[in-house]
């Protein structure tokens, strides 16, 4: 089980770590790269002629400003891209998302909230549970456990004002 998660710049990374360390979590294998698609497209390309060979299953590209990237990527490969549009810009992640979301037809980008690369990391692991019936099933395990909790937030507030 492999993903390839890309970001622009290394600035990106605090924002990106998330989603990173939810994959490693499930044991998924994570080829993690800071490839810019406007001052490193030749590595870029590289890279993904590697990711459309290697078994990768799925890509996440983070970008800000501009965001070219996710659509660069998905430009160059027929795997599932899911974009992470990031803040930091005068617009604050608005024109990241703008930019990720209006995909031309054929060339599709999955889009998440802006930072949202936990969710990112969330429908790779989707994506990738399709053929791995081991990460379907802590999914759902997972998913179990979210919903306990929240059925108990919900005990303990209705106890309170009852």
């Amino acid at each position: 089980m492999k993903a390839a998660v890309i970001m622009g710049s290394t600035s990106d990374l605090a924002k990106v770590e998330p989603a990173i360390d939810i994959l490693k979590k499930y044991g998924v294998e994570v080829n993690v790269r800071c490839l810019s698609a406007h001052r490193a497209h030749a590595g870029l390309s590289e890279f993904m002629k590697e990711v459309n060979e290697n078994g990768t299953e799925v890509v996440i590209a983070a970008a800000g400003m501009a965001a070219a990237l996710p659509g660069v990527v998905a430009s160059q490969t027929v795997l599932p891209v899911i974009g992470v549009p990031l803040s930091g810009s005068v617009l604050d992640g608005m024109d990241a998302l703008m930019s990720i979301v209006q995909m031309p037809p054929g060339i599709p980008v999955a889009t998440v909230a802006i930072n949202g690369s936990k969710n990112a990391a969330y429908l790779a692991l989707q994506i990738i549970a399709v053929k791995h019936d081991e990460i379907r099933k802590a999914l759902l395990d997972d998913r179990r456990a979210m919903e306990e909790s929240a059925m108990k937030a919900n005990e303990e507030v209705q106890a309170k004002y009852s």
